[in-house]
């Protein structure tokens, strides 16, 4: 018990340091706001053109792909992530070295700090944008299941940490790991689902998807969203599915550790 209280007032603490400390450049959050709108507005155009003269397409009707496009722009917010960025450049000038000397796993901290980090963009990207979304465009943003849509994106927020923690963690082997970070970032970005939902993948490649962790970090929650789950044909409950993601949150943070102790092993804490 006072494990976890320990570890409670330390995500308290260090999110905290990091909430005050951005809000000194909230007016950037702020600017970012306008980048969901006008990524909504353009999906808007693009698939009210695809879907002229069609009820639907590949089970989605218009109403639900606009939802949809509202829905992973918001989410986007919350789960934004910068811990491979910040991992690269802590192993790199050799201020990693500070952090393996403290008694906390860096890692938590790295969490902590999104925390804080995401819940100055929950008030200064999220509920603007949102407000936007229900009264400019008028899209419907109730979710099926509010329970489960606020626990899939949970568990987006910590998929999406997780996975970009081992990609920052490359930077023990390459020490400059900028390329491989916009790889994954530019896979990220088409297989997750939010540039198109993965039903419009072909058949075989959605199969593939299924067993990737990208689609848990927007199409999932997405999907909960809506209450409807469907990939490679196949049809899932919401409770399955959001079960399935918890499974793959947990395996990719398993993996993260085994990744961190093997590139302990490799740290030497050059440029420090």
């Amino acid at each position: 018990m006072n494990y976890i209280k320990h570890k409670l007032e330390v995500i308290k603490a260090v999110s905290l340091v990091t909430y005050k400390e951005w809000s000194a450049y909230r007016t950037h959050s702020m600017v970012s706001i306008f980048v969901g709108p006008v990524y909504f507005i353009v999906q808007y155009f693009i698939w009210t053109a695809v879907y002229s003269g069609r009820s639907e397409l590949n089970g989605m009707q218009l109403s639900q792909m606009i939802t949809y496009f509202g829905v992973t722009a918001l989410i986007g917010y919350l789960t934004m992530d910068f811990a491979d960025w910040n991992l690269q450049m802590l192993v790199r000038t050799g201020k990693f070295l500070t952090f393996a000397l403290r008694p906390i796993h860096h890692r938590f901290f790295a969490l902590s700090q999104k925390i804080g980090h995401r819940i100055l963009g929950f008030f200064f990207e999220f509920l603007p944008c949102l407000a936007i979304f229900i009264f400019v465009f008028k899209v419907n943003m109730m979710p099926v299941s509010f329970g489960l849509t606020i626990l899939s994106i949970a568990l987006a927020f910590l998929m999406n940490f997780y996975l970009n923690y081992i990609i920052g963690l490359t930077a023990f082997w390459l020490v400059q790991s900028s390329s491989i970070r916009r790889v994954f970032q530019l896979l990220l970005s088409i297989f997750s689902g939010g540039l198109i939902p993965l039903v419009f993948f072909p058949l075989p490649l959605q199969k593939l998807l299924f067993f990737l962790p990208f689609q848990y970090v927007s199409y999932v929650p997405a999907m909960v969203f809506t209450g409807q789950y469907k990939l490679a044909n196949l049809t899932m409950t919401i409770p399955q599915i959001v079960g399935v993601q918890t499974i793959a949150v947990v395996v990719t943070a398993l993996l993260s550790e085994v990744v961190y102790r093997a590139s302990m092993k490799r740290f030497t804490g050059v440029g420090a």
